[in-house]
């Protein structure tokens, strides 16, 4: 039942993100000098709105008409996932002000915590390449894979800060959902808990193949934990990378999952600095090997943004 209910957020953010990018609504076509001006007329959270498009040409036109088609067949959708979240007994709750700032910053930030992961992970990117591809921008000089790994990273965050889900629970269901995203279109068993060993480059650690009761029943032993925030985040994060849950990008997913944790707590953001990835590589690789936890330290030191 979890599944179904982040599969049906993750479905409806989906969905009002593409209406908010639409161009749609009444269309006026406004006559000034010989020449013809569209604008449209829409409601925006009960109020009327009138926006400019453009000069009048057929195509604009026809593609504004399509929109509408299109806005009416996303909003019917939308209106039955809320008749489903409801009959799932799901409840969204009030962001508290804390989470709203928490949220706002994430969200000015969204290029700089892209880029942060993507070094990270290994990804060949500059800063203005990742704030192109994040503004939905081309970029010549990366590889399509690079570029798509990108853009799941900015739904994956897109994801998290949704409105519907930072109030859902830090639980499996929405760990596995991020996997789903960030590798999309790189594995087949994307979203779904690994049935295959794997090695970690650079470790002798063999992660066990991790079994889903044990592995929810740890997440959530971690969650009510009587840890404090920033301590239960830095376990999540470790605890996702060490067991390796998936196939892969399980440190795109830790990352991501713990800062869902954090973001609906209002206490910040948690990545790992550019000029840092080196040192944090190697004490990932000792945490691993049970030769110290000297990276909980350095995760709360030098990885922790805080708001207050």
């Amino acid at each position: 039942m979890n599944t179904t209910i982040t599969e049906l957020l993750h479905e409806k953010e989906i969905l009002i993100s593409r209406l908010n990018k639409m161009v749609y609504g009444s269309v006026e076509i406004r006559n000034n000098n010989e020449k013809k001006y569209i604008y449209v007329h829409y409601r925006l959270d009960g109020k009327r709105q009138t926006k400019y498009v453009g000069e009048y040409s057929e195509e604009l036109h026809s593609l504004i008409l399509e929109n509408n088609n299109l806005a009416k067949q996303y909003k019917k959708r939308v209106r039955a996932i809320n008749k489903e979240l409801g009959a799932l007994e799901f409840e969204s709750f009030e962001l508290t002000d804390d989470v709203k700032l928490n949220l706002d910053f994430a969200r000015r930030n969204m290029v700089d915590l892209i880029y942060k992961q993507s070094i990270l992970e290994g990804i060949v990117t500059t800063y203005s390449d990742t704030e192109t591809i994040v503004n939905g921008g081309i970029v010549k000089d990366m590889t399509a894979k690079d570029i798509s790994k990108v853009v799941n990273l900015k739904r994956a965050w897109e994801f998290i800060m949704s409105e519907g889900v930072i109030t859902y629970p830090t639980n499996y269901a929405i760990l596995c959902q991020i996997n789903a995203i960030v590798e999309d279109g790189f594995s087949y068993s994307a979203g779904k808990i690994r049935s295959i060993p794997v090695s970690i480059g650079g470790s002798t650690y063999i992660p066990p193949i991790p079994l889903e009761i044990k592995v929810k029943d740890e997440i959530n032993r971690i969650i009510n934990s009587s840890d404090d925030v920033i301590e239960t985040t830095i376990k999540i994060l470790l605890y996702v990378m060490k067991t390796q849950i998936f196939l892969d990008g399980n440190k795109r997913t830790a990352v991501i999952f713990a800062n869902h944790y954090l973001i609906s707590r209002g206490k910040g953001l948690i990545v790992i600095p550019v000029e840092l990835v080196s040192e944090y590589k190697k004490m990932l690789i000792d945490y691993y090997e049970d030769k110290n936890e000297n990276i909980k330290g350095f995760l709360r030191e030098k990885c922790l943004i805080k708001l207050k």
